[in-house]
């Protein structure tokens, strides 16, 4: 499969005092606990929780690999649609096939929120975002042989498993560092550019090596597995890590505005990859339009999305985001409306790129608050399940729309965005407020 002031929410004091949590939360931030003499009382931290990671030369770099990360992401989930018609040539399968691979890449996603609190007690954040980038470069290096369908689905998995382990730590991340809003927002106009240059992207394998360089040497100082005695605390046998990562979930999943959030995610991608996906066909179908000409439309709501992103995230934090996310929501509303009643394939053309344009600031925001909203020991997990229940969304929309359009036509598309957009801004409403916070 993939959005205020994104600041470092501070720590309940009904957080167990242990030194294990105090190190996961600290390692998921990127920084390293310095400890006193166990004997000397408090321990002393190089960095308070409380407060945003200033922009050093080494965490910019951080930044710049968070967001080269995120730009091949894009490359990779943009690259299915133009190699559907070479799979069906090549493996000589019905176009019912496609959905197994959208299956493929959503167990991915459910593999990474099952594990994520399992690994943040065996490795450090460059290491789980080295493992992202090579799991990533395994599945492009098994599609071009072309190898047995079977395994051809398989590389979607991996693909979708590495995608996942670095987008949700690189998003945890980010949303520590001064002005994360702005960061944020630039890895995810980052992913966005990558939907767009994705036809043209032939070197998946030359741009997997260079994932894995840029994140290796941006995060050496965190490219190590844990020792055993890092996870030892009061009371906690370092037989215990397993315990306690299912101690995580468990309490992640006792959180109602996880479910909250990850409900507006479901809605929000399904919204997205569902109008990305089937619009074509709708303008040729319904609209008469040729596929030639009709061919640009998605680069146009993938490229408003990249400028959405990077233009409206300084006014989606200045005036709030709760209220600008529903301002966007309703323009959305009402662009899908002149979409569905205006039968003209250029003002079509034009009002998908105003969709992509104000859909931009989204999944940003969506982090943005879930970063404030969750407690820091259990954000990694968290945002996983939120991006699991996102990836479904994005999954099961067009799906349904496909089955859907196989008996009454592809018309459907219309009533079904609209729906889609209704759900999204209610679940929107729903979401818990969080108390904003100055840099």
């Amino acid at each position: 499969m993939a959005t205020d002031s994104i600041e470092v929410s501070q720590a309940p004091q009904r957080y167990p005092s242990s030194r294990s949590v105090r190190d996961i939360e600290l390692r998921t931030l990127n920084v390293e606990p310095q400890w006193k003499n166990p004997t000397s009382g408090a321990p002393q931290n190089a960095f308070s929780a409380e407060g945003p990671t200033p922009l050093t030369r080494g965490v910019k770099i951080k930044l710049l690999s968070a967001g080269f990360s995120f730009f091949f992401a894009g490359t990779n989930d943009g690259s299915l649609g133009p190699l559907i018609p070479y799979m069906l040539a090549i493996y000589k399968i019905s176009t019912s096939f496609v959905a197994v691979i959208y299956a493929a890449s959503f167990a991915g996603w459910l593999t990474c929120a099952v594990t994520n609190s399992h690994l943040l007690r065996y490795l450090d954040t460059g290491a789980i975002l080295v493992l992202g980038a090579a799991l990533q470069l395994l599945a492009h290096v098994l599609r071009p042989w072309g190898p047995p369908f079977s395994l051809f689905v398989v590389s979607f998995f991996v693909a979708s498993l590495g995608i996942a382990f670095q987008d949700s730590h690189s998003n945890t991340f980010v949303s520590t560092v001064k002005g994360a809003h702005r960061w944020l927002g630039f890895i995810h106009a980052m992913y966005a550019l990558g939907l767009l240059v994705s036809p043209f992207v032939a070197t998946a394998v030359a741009s997997s090596i260079a994932n894995i360089t840029f994140v290796a040497l941006a995060f050496r100082d965190s490219l190590r597995v844990l020792p055993q005695q890092v996870e030892e605390s009061e009371g906690e046998p370092r037989s215990g890590r397993n315990k306690a990562a299912m101690s995580s979930i468990l309490e992640t999943c006792k959180l109602p505005g996880v479910w909250l959030l990850s409900m507006f995610f479901f809605f929000y991608l399904g919204v997205g990859i569902t109008a990305g996906g089937w619009v074509v066909e709708y303008l040729v179908t319904i609209r008469h339009a040729s596929l030639p000409s009709t061919g640009y439309v998605p680069a146009g709501l993938y490229g408003g999305m990249f400028l959405g992103r990077l233009l409206l995230a300084e006014p989606t934090h200045r005036w709030g985001e709760r209220r600008m996310l529903m301002l966007y929501i309703l323009i959305v509303f009402a662009l899908q409306l002149v979409f569905w009643l205006v039968p003209n394939i250029v003002a079509s053309a034009v009002v998908l790129s105003f969709m992509g344009f104000f859909f931009g600031p989204f999944f940003a925001t969506g982090v943005s608050i879930g970063s404030k909203m969750f407690p820091k020991k259990v954000q990694p997990t968290a945002l996983g399940l939120v991006f699991v229940l996102a990836q479904a969304g994005g999954s099961l929309f067009p799906s349904l729309t496909g089955l859907i359009a196989g008996r009454v036509g592809v018309q459907v598309l219309q009533p079904i965005l609209v729906g889609l957009i209704v759900a999204m801004g209610i679940s929107w409403i729903l979401v818990p407020k969080v108390p904003d916070r100055k840099e």
